[in-house]
């Protein structure tokens, strides 16, 4: 388990995944929450017409804001588009009063903005990994997204 810089385990591991079915639709996000030996998962979704990266976004936001105090947190997420925008893109967004270098208004600055608030109050480090590639807690993220959107759409939870 990675450590904090003063050697503590306190560091909180976090996976998310989120998706639509179709793309834009219904959709559903998920996140599996990890700190010593401590799991929480959260899911959660949208009946209405959302997007793949709404809901990409809103896992990290869900997680990041169930998180009662602040905490080193390794985030992994199979979403470049979080990824890179979170860590690259949301800067130079803000710096142009969220307009993309190509003068458009930036998709889902909502979820940009309140991603960003949610980091604030952490030390957040950003991963990303391949989906559905055998990490156990992505593909358990996967999992609770679609229990998410199952839920969302109203439909039975599938047994496990």
């Amino acid at each position: 388990m990675p450590e904090t810089a003063d050697g503590r385990d306190d560091v909180v591991i976090i996976h998310t995944d989120g998706g639509c079915r179709p793309n834009p639709g219904p959709g559903g996000w998920g996140a599996v929450l990890r700190q010593r030996h401590h799991v929480r998962e959260l899911c959660g979704g949208e009946p209405g017409a959302t997007s793949n990266n709404r809901m990409e976004l809103t896992a990290p936001i869900m997680a990041l804001e169930a998180l009662t105090r602040p905490v080193v947190v390794h985030m992994f997420t199979d979403s470049t588009y979080v990824r890179n925008g979170i860590t690259k893109w949301v800067l130079g967004w803000e710096r142009n009063g969220w307009m993309t270098a190509a003068k458009q208004p930036v998709k889902n600055v909502d979820l940009w903005q309140r991603l960003q608030a949610a980091c604030a109050r952490h030390q957040v480090t950003w991963f990303w990994v391949k989906g559905h590639s055998g990490v156990a807690d992505n593909e358990l993220a996967d999992e609770l997204a679609t229990r998410g959107l199952r839920e969302a759409l109203g439909a039975p939870a599938i047994p496990t």
